[in-house]
């Protein structure tokens, strides 16, 4: 038997909690940016890195309003959040150098939102070749980073 060592993920593991509230709200109103990933904030949304991504430096562009859905946003919270988007493509395309973007919003459990009720715009970079037999075969997803690391490479070009 292969083993897949990750030994950074103890930490989390050992202090894994049941969740209060909503995380994303935490996170709009959080002060230490680096402790909830948060890379840019804006005065109606922010950029933050999933803690849980598909791809290294995948991050998520968050209305910072707690709504759901589209309909309950603003036009402005709406822009803000597509201008973060855009935005973070032209950062991850200087510091990843990745070949395409998976960008995407779910809206719904039954569309693939983990979370339903914070409404957050996916933009996840692709390389050619990224999906290997660990996704395929094992449901497994290696993670060539840790988040505080990608945190740092992306914060340090937002001049931050």
């Amino acid at each position: 038997m292969k083993r897949l060592w990750a030994p950074w993920r103890m930490s989390y593991v050992a202090g894994s909690r049941a969740p209060t509230g909503c995380v994303l709200c935490e996170a709009a109103t959080a002060s230490d940016d680096r402790g909830v990933l948060v890379v840019v904030r804006r005065p109606r949304a922010f950029l933050v890195l999933n803690a849980y991504p598909y791809a290294a430096g995948h991050l998520m562009a968050v209305v910072n309003r707690h709504v759901g859905v589209l309909a309950e946003a603003t036009a402005e919270e709406v822009a803000e959040v597509m201008e973060l988007v855009t935005f973070a493509t032209s950062l991850l395309g200087d510091e990843y150098r990745p070949d395409g973007f998976n960008i995407g919003l779910n809206q719904g459990r039954v569309a693939g939102a983990g979370i339903t009720d914070h409404l957050h715009v996916h933009v996840v970079p692709r390389w050619n070749g990224d999906t290997n037999f660990m996704s395929v075969l094992g449901d497994v997803r290696v993670m060539p980073e840790a988040l505080e690391t990608a945190w740092e490479r992306l914060r340090s070009r937002c001049g931050g």
